[in-house]
C-alpha cells in the first residue's frame, strides 16, 4: 500500500513538470490594428510583410502599422553580434 502510494506520488511530480524548451518570442515587424463603434479593438501583430497586413486589414477594417516590439527587440533571435560572430575580420593562419 505505501509503495503505490509512493508510486502514485511519484508519477503525479513528474506529470507536473513542465520539461519542454523554453522558446524564444519572435516578434513580426507588422501589426493589423482592428478599432469597431462598440470600442471592442484589438490587434494582431503576425504579419512578415507590409502586403500580408494590407490583404488581411482590408476585408476587416483595420490598418496596419509598424510593430514598436519588432523595432525595439528585432525577431528575438539571436543574432552575429549576440554570438560574438559580428564583422569582426577573422584572423589568417599563415602556415
Amino acid at each position: 500500500m505505501i509503495r503505490a502510494a509512493f508510486a502514485l506520488l511519484a508519477l503525479a511530480t513528474l506529470a507536473a513538470l513542465d520539461c519542454r524548451p523554453a522558446v524564444a518570442e519572435i516578434y513580426r515587424p507588422w501589426c493589423a490594428q482592428y478599432g469597431s463603434s462598440n470600442g471592442d479593438n484589438g490587434t494582431n501583430c503576425g504579419f512578415i510583410s507590409y502586403e500580408q497586413c494590407m490583404m488581411t486589414a482590408r476585408g476587416a477594417g483595420a490598418f496596419c502599422v509598424q510593430n514598436p516590439w519588432y523595432l525595439q527587440y528585432g525577431t528575438g533571435q539571436r543574432g552575429s553580434e549576440s554570438t560574438g560572430l559580428g564583422d569582426r575580420p577573422r584572423k589568417r593562419d599563415y602556415r
